[in-house]
């Protein structure tokens, strides 16, 4: 038996060596099989979950931060750690910032103003979760209704502009281009017509699925759960400038929008096609289609354009095709374009204050009894 004054000395280089070869091996085994550390969350357990999905780039000020782990999103958010009850009628609302709740606290949102009616529903109380997502893309919208599945809605409430149909827009949303196998799945499963090879995809290489390659989603993670304990004990999930820059009321001349115009516009620029996979994802459980509200200027150049968005005449041959299309397919759908006076809307033409959600909360919820037939 050796004794410490008999023992072998240890050589720092062969130390260094064996050290080096776990570091390899431990990065070759992440590169084969990439771990899924999304699925491990402190959210629900010792602290809050979210009310909505982790959104921000100020997290010393909002408490929150973006990032691009599906899984880790939604076990961040309360619906993850709620069990469905018996008498639970589940809705879920998606759609981009405006449903998400840019300048809203959560509980001014669509999906809070809802919750806190009490509604009763199909013989069940209603319950309303929040899956918006700051980012204008039809696709992006199918990534999260897929997942979403899996928590067994009973009605899906999609609101949907304009802006989130241009087919330019749908891979390149940060969330869509940063999930590139779910991107392509989607595409390869609904015969979507969009292109799986297009560049704005990111596709991962070797080195980026190594643990070196992963330190900043690694790092972001741990960050989401640290930053679990401020949300849990604030209920802050975003910051709120004093001041922020209204939406603009006078527009530009401008008659063109995403390079269509009036003489060369083509409806399949439009993914209209991604319309119905979100329905063929949905299965038997129902969607309300909502054409959700925006600003309606009565500044310079309102004449040719409704907002900074739109020019009039591409917003309503929108309008006309999102209605035939509905009408076609017996889609339940609401437009509420109009619905909101321009006073109504803080830093963008397509974000309410609390007072303007409230008035959609109230047109929505007037249609919800006609779900159960």
């Amino acid at each position: 038996m050796k004794t410490p004054e008999t023992a072998p000395p240890i050589h720092p280089l062969r130390l260094l060596g064996k050290a080096l070869l776990w570091f390899v091996i431990f990065n070759l085994l992440a590169a084969a099989v990439p771990p899924d550390l999304g699925q491990i969350s402190g959210y629900n357990l010792l602290y809050p979950g979210r009310q909505r999905f982790p959104f921000g780039e100020n997290p010393g000020q909002s408490y929150n931060l973006s990032l691009f782990d599906l899984n880790a999103m939604f076990k961040s958010l309360a619906l993850d750690g709620t069990p469905k009850a018996a008498n639970e009628f589940r809705i879920l609302t998606i759609g981009d910032s405006a449903v998400w709740g840019t300048l809203l606290t959560p509980g001014q949102t669509l999906a809070g103003n809802l919750d806190a009616r009490g509604l009763a529903l199909c013989g069940k109380q209603a319950r309303v979760y929040n899956l918006g997502y700051p980012s204008l893309s039809l696709a992006k919208d199918l990534i999260l209704l897929q997942q979403g599945m899996s928590y067994h809605p009973d009605l899906i409430i999609w609101l949907t502009t304009l802006e989130a149909f241009p087919q330019d827009k749908q891979l390149s949303s940060p969330l869509v281009a940063n999930n590139p196998a779910r991107a392509r799945a989607l595409i390869s499963q609904y015969g979507l017509a969009l292109n799986p090879r297009d560049p704005a995809l990111v596709e991962p290489g070797w080195l980026d699925r190594t643990i070196f390659g992963q330190r900043q989603a690694l790092m972001n993670w741990v960050r989401l759960q640290l930053l679990g304990v401020l949300w849990g004990a604030t209920g802050i999930d975003q910051y709120y400038p004093v001041r922020y820059q209204p939406a603009a009321v006078q527009l530009s001349a401008d008659q063109s929008y995403h390079a269509l115009t009036p003489a060369n516009f083509e409806p399949g620029k439009l993914a209209f096609d991604l319309l119905p996979a979100g329905y063929a994802i949905a299965g038997a459980t129902p969607i309300l289609l909502v054409n959700e509200p925006m600003l309606i200027s009565s500044g310079a150049n309102s004449d040719l354009r409704y907002n900074f968005f739109y020019p009039r005449w591409v917003y309503d041959r929108y309008r006309a095709l999102l209605a035939e299309t509905a009408r076609a397919r017996d889609w339940q759908s609401l437009d509420a374009w109009n619905l909101v006076p321009a006073s109504e809307f803080t830093n963008s033409a397509i974000h309410l204050t609390p007072k303007g959600e409230a008035l959609l909360a109230d047109r929505i919820a007037a249609a919800l009894p006609g779900i159960c037939r």
